[in-house]
């Protein structure tokens, strides 16, 4: 009897050790991928402002540039009027 207990025992700790490196495996690989996701996204970000800073440079402009110069030349009851209330 005392013999089918370690047998047993062994059994068991043979399947616990499977399953630990199985989780481990599968951190692994979605660390793995976090990691090539995002040295991906970065590589993009980077590239995508490289590409804005030089669109900027060569239009010769700020896509932000219109925003609050007070170019809207009527009130807010005119605005309410003209656009909201059709």
């Amino acid at each position: 009897m005392n013999i089918i207990k370690l047998i047993l025992g062994a059994i068991g700790l043979v399947f616990v050790g499977m399953l630990l490196l199985w989780a481990l495996g599968w951190i692994g690989t979605l660390l793995s991928w976090v990691f090539w996701l995002g040295l991906i996204g970065v590589i993009g970000y980077g590239g995508y402002r490289l590409f804005r800073k030089a669109e900027n440079k060569a239009l010769g402009g700020d896509p932000y540039g219109g925003i609050g110069t007070g170019d809207i030349n009527m009130s807010w009851d005119e605005y309410d009027k003209k656009y909201l209330h059709k």
